[in-house]
């Protein structure tokens, strides 16, 4: 910066060459000394002025540059990219005496800005509970009713093969841990043999060094039982019957001998003796458009009525193209039957209503011969057009369509049979069955329903001249939970569930036997009915 570029300079010197002459000439002159000491005074006041306000212009340009520079560093800082700084704190700062060199040859220290982050972990906190379990596939087993079996494996459990099938070392040897048997594993022998009768078997052997060799099994079961038990409804009968009909192989076809069907012979084990449908291991094949057989064995139990026997859904290679069809157990301790009305009593309307009046075999009354009783309960009949309404099965009471108007899909129709109810007395019963050793009971056959009837067609046939109503079934219908149990249940069988398109499709059958139960509660109390408890 040379002499001229400092404009204070300048001024400093103007004033003193033209101070200077006139204060030495005052200063010699004759005046009075107070004059002269006055006007000194006064010009060095107006110098001291001049450089403090050439002092105050000067600093405020040193400290706006300051700025200047400090805004325009933070604003290159900004604009530049962050690549390849990591965020766990561990960039170190640039080293300042590096060859970062200003114009003049000077050290200039660069215009940093640090900015701390909080450092990650490297790996995050063990949180119990934080990781999501590995699901287990659960596999259905038939199961004892009343018996506590958890299906899942539950705590205790794998803790305790963790620790018998840990891996000891020891001297660098590993040494060779016998697993012993779990209560899971001794239950499962005590159910060797049953499932063994119905053809499944679930083989696990207990190996050495710490593990569980587990065989190839066989195919999952299509009873469905994810509980500790099974449904209280359900005996252990049906269960096992159920597992029959569903999973057992099929050893041989053959003619039903007393109905029009063909039977289903299963494997059985090969140390049993005699016939096998006597023996309880056949099952009758109904078409796939019978599928309600399955839905009414369900609500059977559930109504506490126990009058169908055990059908599930099964699908089959050789049957309907492969198509899930219903499959009934083969009670072969049932009746002889006429062909004509394949009941094992013969009936008809008339005579049917005044068994109802007479009220055979009720409160342990002997009826009069002139009376016509059967052997039947006068309770049963009840039980039957009760179900028979929720159901809308009308092949039993009404066979020939006379309480509804028929489409032209149904059996009466197609048989010619509306056409003769001008005289409903002489229409004959069907499907009126017993067993031979239990004459008083009835079994209920060939039991399909129709779900797609509007509520203002209902046969109302059905329910004429039944005065009493079994109670543990009204209780049911009463207590608001018959959907509950009917999914409860119906989940059960695998193959069913499926066909009916999922728990949407089985929530509709269940939303219109809902509407019946309505329907007859009110019937019930319009007409004054009696609801009474028939456990006999």
């Amino acid at each position: 910066m040379t002499f001229l570029d400092q404009p204070g300079q300048i001024i400093n010197w103007f004033v003193c060459l033209l101070c200077t002459p006139r204060v030495l000439r005052l200063w010699s002159g004759r005046r009075p000394r107070t004059r002269r000491n006055l006007l000194l005074g006064i010009a060095c006041v107006i110098y001291l002025g001049f450089l403090v306000s050439q002092v105050g212009h000067i600093l405020p340009q040193h400290r706006g540059g300051r700025q200047k520079v400090s805004s325009r560093s933070l604003q290159d800082a900004g604009q530049t990219p962050f690549l390849g700084i990591p965020l766990d704190g561990t960039f170190s700062p640039p080293d300042l005496q590096g060859p970062q060199m200003g114009g003049n040859g000077t050290s200039v220290p660069p215009n940093v800005v640090y900015i701390t982050l909080r450092s990650k972990r490297s790996k995050p906190t063990n949180i119990r509970g934080s990781v999501k379990p590995k699901l287990r596939k659960k596999h259905a087993f038939p199961l004892p009713y009343g018996q506590r079996f958890p299906v899942g494996v539950t705590g205790q459990e794998e803790a305790l093969s963790q620790q018998q099938g840990r891996t000891r070392y020891s001297m660098g040897l590993m040494r060779e841990v016998v697993v012993p048997e779990t209560p899971r594993h001794q239950l499962k022998k005590h159910w060797d043999g049953e499932r063994e009768a119905v053809g499944r078997g679930h083989r696990r052997h207990v190996g050495v060094s710490g593990g569980i060799n587990v065989q190839p099994k066989a195919r999952e079961s299509n009873i469905r039982i994810y509980s500790e038990r099974s449904p209280s409804w359900l005996s252990k009968d049906d269960i096992l019957s159920m597992c029959l009909l569903a999973d057992s192989r099929i050893d041989s076809v053959q003619e039903a001998p007393s109905q029009h069907g063909v039977l289903l012979v299963f494997e059985r084990n090969p140390s049993a003796t005699g016939a096998a449908c006597s023996q309880g291991y056949c099952g009758l094949i109904k078409r796939p458009l019978d599928m309600s057989e399955v839905f009414a064995f369900h609500l059977d139990r559930i109504l506490g009525l126990n009058k169908t026997l055990p059908s599930v859904s099964r699908k089959s290679e050789f049957i309907q193209g492969g198509l899930p069809c219903p499959i009934i157990l083969w009670d072969s301790s049932l009746a002889p039957t006429n062909n004509r009305t394949h009941s094992s009593v013969r009936l008809n309307w008339g005579a049917y209503q005044q068994l109802l009046k007479q009220k055979c075999w009720q409160n342990g009354k002997v009826p009069k011969a002139e009376w016509g009783c059967t052997e039947i309960h006068h309770h049963e009949w009840s039980k039957m057009a009760l179900f028979d309404f929720l159901l809308q099965v009308y092949n039993r009471l009404d066979r020939n369509c006379c309480g509804f108007k028929p489409r032209k899909e149904d059996s009466c129709v197609q048989e010619g049979l509306k056409q003769k109810c001008e005289d409903q007395d002489s229409v004959d019963l069907t499907h009126i069955i017993q067993r031979r050793h239990d004459p008083r009971h009835l079994v209920f056959i060939d039991n399909k329903g129709f779900f797609d009837r509007s509520e203002d067609n209902l046969d109302f046939k059905i329910l004429q001249g039944i005065k009493e109503f079994p109670e543990s079934a009204i209780s049911v219908l009463k207590s608001q939970r018959l959907r509950e149990k009917l999914l409860q249940s119906l989940f059960l069988d695998k193959v069913y569930w499926e066909s009916q398109g999922g728990r949407r499709g089985i929530e509709k059958l269940i939303d219109v036997v809902e509407r019946r139960a309505k329907i007859l509660l009110t019937y019930i109390n319009a007409h004054g009915a009696k609801v009474l408890p028939m456990n006999e």
